[in-house]
């Protein structure tokens, strides 16, 4: 099973969308590993935006981001950095396909309810820069074997 990061922004906690965004991962079947809110602060965001650094909205991307605590997620599934990846659409919300998660729910490039884990390889670094190994839990969904076929797990 991988794991991936999701951050609900703080427009997510602002327009009270947290409980609708995080069921719609649990209904496709995504199991919550780990959660926590949490205040972010400009060093933990210069490291995960680092490769935004030079860019002209990156003071104020920082700045959004600090507006309020966010929601970290630690999703686990099958193919769960694409699968969250395809719920999740394009980057600016007015052009992200309705039914995905930013097509539903925003029509911002930067305010776009949530970050994304966009690899398996950045999901893991991004889960250790947010959650500490304790903090991410391991457990058998009692409805996984309607999840999956058996030979899939």
């Amino acid at each position: 099973m991988e794991q991936t990061l999701v951050l609900l922004k703080p427009c997510t906690l602002q327009r009270g969308l947290v409980g609708e965004i995080i069921n719609r991962f649990e209904k496709k079947g995504l199991r919550l590993a780990g959660m926590k809110m949490m205040q972010l602060t400009d060093s933990i965001l210069n490291e995960h935006y680092a490769h935004l650094s030079e860019k002209p909205f990156f003071q104020m991307l920082k700045d959004s981001m600090m507006s309020t605590p966010v929601i970290a997620c630690c999703l686990e599934g099958i193919d769960a950095v694409r699968v969250v990846r395809a719920m999740t659409g394009a980057t600016n919300g007015r052009n992200a396909d309705p039914g995905t998660i930013r097509g539903d729910y925003c029509v911002s490039n930067q305010q776009n309810i949530v970050h994304a884990s966009d690899s398996l390889e950045t999901a893991a670094v991004e889960l250790a820069r947010f959650f500490k190994p304790e903090e991410i839990f391991d457990y058998t969904p009692s409805n996984r074997n309607y999840l999956y076929a058996l030979d899939e797990h």
